[in-house]
């Protein structure tokens, strides 16, 4: 991990930048802390890095506020990372379907959805191999956001991962339900009712299949971005209770 910029943000947190090999990132901490505090990887839609910062450092100050430390990195073919074909023309097709009011088959959501999966996962765990590493940060660990299907599969294979907040709203394969049947960990579900790209039942049928003995799903009413700020406050008190 090597660190390319830095900069203290107005209400104690220390901002900095980083690469992990070809992969960007972004690590919030507190300026003072009396011990290695918990860590929350902050997790997002492949949207870049740049453009989701306004909502990736909203939630990082008050996971510092709240004691934690939190980060992100960029997911593959997003941001400034070298695109990825086979990922843009399963977006593509996509959005033909859905401009053409047809119904999104297991095939797109496959394609879009699980290679996404299956390179993102082990970039996580390369991270966060790194930031345990560094002074200030121990465990535990928890995911919070989205994809959620990047989340499912980081709760099922990551033993660090000890509490889960997850964001409805994406398209979820057949398979991420067979995994989901293997998350143990206590989970936070947030789910908004009218969200207009996801599957009501899809989610709600994510949320039984969990095979976790501790889990809640916060449903809101509202489209995808009407997400409540109290929303936020129940998320955050989650994460008090499981990893502090």
């Amino acid at each position: 991990m090597r660190f390319t910029s830095e900069q203290h943000l107005d209400d104690g947190v220390l901002e900095r930048g980083f690469t992990l090999g070809e992969i960007p990132g972004i690590l919030w901490t507190p300026v003072s802390a009396s011990a290695p505090v918990p860590l929350i990887l902050l997790g997002h839609p492949p949207l870049g890095l740049r453009r989701m910062y306004p909502r990736l450092v909203a939630r990082a100050r008050r996971a510092v506020a709240d004691g934690f430390a939190a980060a992100t990195i960029e997911l593959p073919g997003s941001g400034d990372r070298p695109r990825w074909a086979a990922i843009e023309e399963a977006r593509a097709n996509l959005r033909r379907a859905i401009e053409a009011g047809e119904p999104v088959g297991d095939e797109i959501v496959d394609a879009l959805v699980l290679p996404l999966v299956d390179r993102a996962v082990p970039e996580w765990q390369d991270a966060l191999d790194a930031l345990l590493a560094l002074p200030g940060i121990g465990g535990p660990v928890g995911y919070s956001g989205g994809v959620i299907s990047i989340g499912v599969r980081l709760a099922a294979v990551e033993p660090r991962i000890a509490a889960a907040g997850l964001f409805a709203g994406s398209f979820v394969p057949r398979a991420v339900f067979e995994e989901a049947r293997r998350v143990t960990i206590p989970l936070h579900v947030l789910f908004q009712w009218d969200d207009e790209g996801n599957d009501r039942q899809a989610s709600l049928d994510l949320f039984d299949a969990f095979g976790s003995e501790e889990k809640s799903l916060d449903a809101n009413m509202g489209g995808h971005t009407g997400v409540p700020e109290y929303a936020g406050d129940a998320a955050a008190r989650f994460f008090t209770r499981h990893l502090k």
